[in-house]
């Protein structure tokens, strides 16, 4: 383990293995296959404290400000093997921040105890069927109407569209561009709301992913989360949190198919020996094991700068973009060591390697990552 973590953050990881283990493991594969997982997993998750980390004890969370706490609970999650386990059981991690931090404060007492209790499921409704990363042309308009708010437009691929209660949702009250972004706080049960069938991906099988329809639909204007056309900074400020997650989930990932194609190799027998014996095995092992590594320990490190009060945006698109390149390697090299078991349903390694084409994707694309690199240091 890393000297970046302490006794309370491993006795949090125990925590969190032990419900992987117990609350999981054991059904992940039929979760995978249904598409979902059941509601009251996050009731269980809720019950043993993983949902709350990061957000205020006044709310029902355990406490803001630790990253590490938060990165430990984020590795052990990935055990479960399914990124869309974790994506699912993260949405709050997405959604519920601009409610806990710019919610009126009734709002907030309404809403967050009970998404992290696991009662309620929490969703952030970003993208659109036109818009993908380009977050500042988003069309979804919400027209000032009395007291309320009118909403038309949609949303497409949002994790836990089928199910949660709560969506924490980007819209136009303004003119063109950044500036003209609001954040509304819409419930599933507002007329005008509706949510298509679970959409069919690549990966990220047991996250629920659907598209969202605004029909006239009527939202009260204390939903409104911060002030009126400054939603694109609350926008802004949760990404960096995403994107170091989905940094975390990237070198995860690599490192369960590298100790599942490790395992394998041991065992596998080739041409009268272990398949380990062979140098060019062991030489793919060991650049995996590099990788992985170095994509961990620079993830800490952006995680030790955002502990410590900085604003790291290019040491954080960094980490992403090489972490998910060495996902993108690892998992590509455990499949070929695999062989033909590689491409089977029933390994491993297989839905890890469809997991990992997403993370290149979500929070920001890699090109989109590059531009933000580019930007800070002034190219």
């Amino acid at each position: 383990m890393s000297d970046y973590f302490n006794e309370t953050h491993q006795q949090v990881r125990l925590t969190a293995r032990r419900f992987i283990e117990t609350h999981v493991l054991p059904h992940i594969d039929n979760w995978e296959e249904a598409g979902e997982i059941p509601r009251d997993v996050y009731q269980k998750a809720g019950e043993a404290g993983l949902l709350g980390i990061g957000f205020p004890e006044s709310l029902g969370g355990v406490g803001e400000g630790d990253v590490f706490l938060k990165v430990a609970v984020s590795e052990e999650l990935m055990r479960s093997t399914s990124g869309g386990f974790v994506a699912s059981i993260g949405s709050l991690d997405i959604g519920l921040p601009p409610v806990a931090k710019w919610a009126k404060a009734d709002v907030r007492e309404q809403i967050v105890p009970p998404v992290l209790r696991g009662e309620k499921i929490s969703a952030l409704a970003i993208t659109e069927p036109g818009g993908g990363s380009d977050v500042a042309n988003l069309k979804t308009r919400a027209a000032r109407d009395g007291d309320d708010y009118i909403v038309n437009g949609s949303k497409t691929f949002i994790t836990s569209g089928t199910r949660a209660d709560h969506f924490t949702v980007a819209v136009r009250t303004g003119g063109e561009g950044h500036a003209g972004i609001s954040l509304l706080l819409i419930d599933r049960d507002t007329p005008g709301f509706s949510s298509g069938n679970k959409l069919r991906k690549m990966g990220w099988w047991a996250s629920d992913t659907a598209e969202l329809f605004f029909e006239d639909c009527r939202v009260p204007a204390d939903r409104l989360i911060g002030a009126e056309n400054a939603g694109f900074i609350a926008i802004m400020s949760n990404f960096l949190a995403e994107r170091l997650s989905l940094s975390i989930m990237a070198y995860m990932t690599a490192q369960l198919a590298y100790e599942a194609a490790l395992d394998y190799v041991r065992q596998r027998q080739a041409f009268g020996r272990s398949v380990s014996g062979f140098q060019v095995t062991r030489h793919k092992l060991v650049d995996m094991a590099t990788e992985i590594d170095v994509a961990r320990e620079y993830t800490y490190r952006c995680a030790a700068l955002m502990q410590a009060g900085k604003n790291p945006i290019k040491q954080v698109a960094m980490a992403k973009n090489f972490s998910v390149d060495v996902c993108e390697k690892v998992t590509r090299e455990a499949v070929q060591l695999f062989g033909g078991m590689g491409f089977m349903r029933e390994s491993v390694v297989e839905r890890l390697y469809r997991d990992t084409k997403i993370l290149s994707i979500g929070g920001g694309t890699t090109e989109i990552m590059k531009e933000l690199i580019a930007k800070q240091i002034r190219l």
